[in-house]
């Protein structure tokens, strides 16, 4: 008994440090991917935007990059979810962020947002963990963002996570070891 639990130990110990083991060449395609990226972003903020409030960079972007550059085999890495997740869950927080009233209710509002845009991804198979941080930035952002309004949809959400994708599909697919999106079938 005793020997059987240290060899299923072992096994154990082998799988789950096979799986943390991280190619050098991958790590240094997910560096340049996230830096293209997320620095773009932050260069047309930067330079084209007001530089009073950072509109152009979320920080759910962060969170995306490190699934679209570091994890690319991830079905919640995939294109589609990706920008579904997004999309669907900045136009469910606008919706919440209109619909109840602000600052007293904000709340309730931040929490409808989240929860509303979790059903909302798994009904429409677009399930991105980031969006969930976009629906709540729409309402708990600051006074520029919740003045967007359904603008907030298309910049900076819809525009930013187009630009994160297109770096991705460039970066991810120039080694031979990489494929992004995975397989082309998660469009």
């Amino acid at each position: 008994m005793k020997h059987r639990i240290r060899r299923t130990y072992r096994i154990a110990r082998y799988v789950i440090y096979r799986e943390t083991l991280v190619d050098k060449r991958d790590m240094a395609w997910s560096f340049l991917g996230a830096f293209l990226g997320v620095g773009l972003i932050g260069f047309l903020n930067h330079f084209l935007l007001p530089v009073r409030d950072n509109l152009f960079v979320l920080g759910s972007f962060g969170a995306s990059a490190v699934l679209i550059y570091g994890h690319t085999q991830s079905p919640l890495a995939q294109p589609r979810n990706v920008v579904g997740g997004h999309v669907l869950s900045a136009i469910v927080g606008v919706t919440f962020c209109m619909l109840i009233p602000w600052p007293d209710w904000e709340w309730l509002a931040g929490a409808l947002a989240v929860s509303c845009s979790i059903i909302v991804m798994q009904l429409t198979r677009t399930v991105h963990p980031p969006g969930g941080a976009t629906a709540l930035l729409a309402v708990a952002g600051s006074a520029k963002i919740r003045a967007l309004g359904y603008w907030y949809v298309l910049s900076p959400v819809a525009s930013g996570v187009l630009l994160l994708l297109l770096i991705a599909i460039l970066v991810n697919n120039i080694p031979g070891n990489r494929d992004y999106p995975a397989g082309g079938k998660w469009w």
